[in-house]
């Protein structure tokens, strides 16, 4: 048995083993340099060998693009006595074989300086695929900033668990995290809040830190992120959240609310009535930001939000409901309807698809809209019966600001909820309800980082893992061959390349 995970698909074990010696090299066609140079890279400090590049044939280890294997990231790895061969029809099949290699080498290959060992692998034959295409992990920064080198560790972690899309949450009523060019105020103003509040949101007399909060991205560092995303085969999803969860914005933009009333950025946690109004001028607002998100991030998916919106403002604004009497709309909800269905047809004009949380549902879905089913897995089902495409993302159990523990007091402070290590595993993204052509709507599943109570790198590290590692064999593996216990025997060693690569797991 391997102590690779995800699991892959197939692996058949074969007498002997591999030794990796100093006069070892890299051989790749020039297809696969990049990703032969990426291996080395991984290689070298551990073992302190050069590993030179050789163009065509020859290397100990031999990288090799062949369109023959099915599969847009499939690969096939195998091991011999004298030699390994790493075969797929993409890069990042490529990259995903490494990641493998990687893993079948002593957990001493992911020190960060020479380790004195013998780098033996076992001599096999792995042939493996993903389950899904969609294999996320989100990542909240808006609630607390995040220095731009843990969102490039944290995508470094994700890519060693062969995950593909991380959605990056900007914006929200605690801050907004992009520069915007034409609209400046947005990070001087909505990237900067007075003080956050301590412990839970729904004290009655909450208490504050006293501690300014705030920092943003300039485009440049989120192109550097999307560079650094594209180099590990992970997607960078964008989220601008409208037409809720918006009072950072209207606090740099006032005449973009209903009230006209100054606002601050938010300093408290929960669903804020403070959201955008439904006029024209708004729209278009939002539209212009869209244009440089679009420009900056290439994913051909951009998530609006699109939930948690009260709809109390809108009820008492004399322009709103002149709106909804214009364009003939029924209710507030299917006034959220119209306001979705314009930046649907916004970003399906450049050529881009929008994904929104399962709220946007509510007043009819617009044409070409991928769900986020959280609130269970109700609003994917009707989503997938309805012919749309879902990704699975429902509270229980892919919230992991949720404790990891019965034995709350002896967690760090938490939203609430709870999600163990084996209620992740457990999970099967396509619910029963639907039929196989239906199921096809199912592309995936991902999980949740909301950092209300993680203020640090180290706090996110926590409630991620070990349970990232659990969700990645739901999204990659054979659903057959799951096994929880299995599962827990291969951790033991994924938490001591955990250790070498200093993340701060949980025990």
């Amino acid at each position: 048995m391997t102590t690779i995970i995800p699991q892959p698909t197939h692996v058949k074990s074969l007498e002997g083993q591999f030794v990796l010696l100093e006069n070892a090299s890299i051989g790749a066609s020039t297809a696969a340099r990049a990703k032969a140079e990426q291996l080395a890279g991984f290689l070298r400090p551990a073992t302190g060998y050069a590993l030179p590049i050789i163009e065509g044939g020859g290397g100990t280890i031999q990288l090799e693009l062949n369109p023959k294997i099915e599969g847009a990231e499939a690969y096939e790895l195998s091991v011999s006595n004298s030699s390994i061969n790493l075969t797929a029809s993409s890069e990042a099949g490529l990259f995903y074989a490494i990641q493998s290699l990687r893993q079948l080498f002593p957990t001493s290959i992911f020190s960060h300086s020479r380790v004195d060992t013998v780098w033996s692998i076992p001599c096999l034959e792995i042939g493996d695929a993903p389950r899904f295409a969609w294999r996320g992990a989100h990542l909240d920064v808006s609630r607390h900033f995040m220095p731009l080198t843990f969102v490039k560790k944290f995508i470094d972690l994700m890519a060693l668990h062969k995950l593909n899309v991380f959605h990056w949450h900007l914006t929200d009523d605690q801050g907004w995290r992009l520069e915007s060019l034409k609209y400046p105020r947005l990070t001087e103003v909505g990237a900067w809040r007075k003080h956050t509040m301590i412990g839970h949101g729904h004290q009655e007399n909450p208490k504050f830190d006293g501690v300014p909060h705030g920092g943003f991205y300039t485009q440049t560092e989120a192109r550097e992120v999307v560079a650094y995303g594209l180099e590990r085969h992970v997607t960078v999803m964008p989220e601008i959240e409208m037409p809720g969860h918006a009072q950072a914005a209207l606090a740099a933009y006032p005449e973009f609310g209903n009230t006209g009333e100054k606002l601050e950025v938010w300093d408290r946690w929960g669903v804020n009535e403070n959201v955008f109004n439904p006029l024209e001028p708004t729209i278009l607002f939002l539209q212009d930001i869209l244009t440089e998100v679009l420009e900056i991030f290439p994913s051909q998916y951009i998530h609006v939000g699109g939930d948690e919106c009260p709809k109390t403002q809108w009820e008492q604004s004399a322009a709103a409901q002149v709106r909804m009497k214009d364009l003939e709309i029924g209710d507030e909800h299917a006034l959220q309807s119209y306001f979705i269905g314009r930046m649907d047809k916004f970003l399906t004009a450049k050529g881009r698809r929008l994904v929104g949380w399962d709220e946007i549902l509510e007043g009819g879905l617009t044409q070409n809209a991928t769900v986020m089913s959280w609130r269970g897995e109700a609003g994917g089902i009707v989503a997938a019966k309805a012919g749309h495409d879902v990704v699975m993302t429902p509270e229980y159990p892919t919230y992991f600001d949720h404790y990891q523990s019965q034995n709350k007091e002896l967690e760090p402070l938490a939203i609430g909820g709870l999600n163990t290590l084996e209620h992740v595993y457990a999970y099967e993204p396509i619910p029963p309800q639907l039929t196989e052509l239906e199921a096809r709507h199912v592309l995936g599943s991902q999980v949740q980082h909301w950092r209300e109570y993680m203020s640090t790198p180290e706090q996110v590290e926590y409630m991620a893992f070990p349970r990232l590692s659990a969700f990645s064999e739901v999204v990659w593996s054979d659903k057959t061959s799951r096994n929880y216990d299995g599962f827990l025997e291969r951790l033991t060693s994924q938490l001591e390349r955990l250790d070498l690569l200093k993340v701060n797991y949980r025990k």
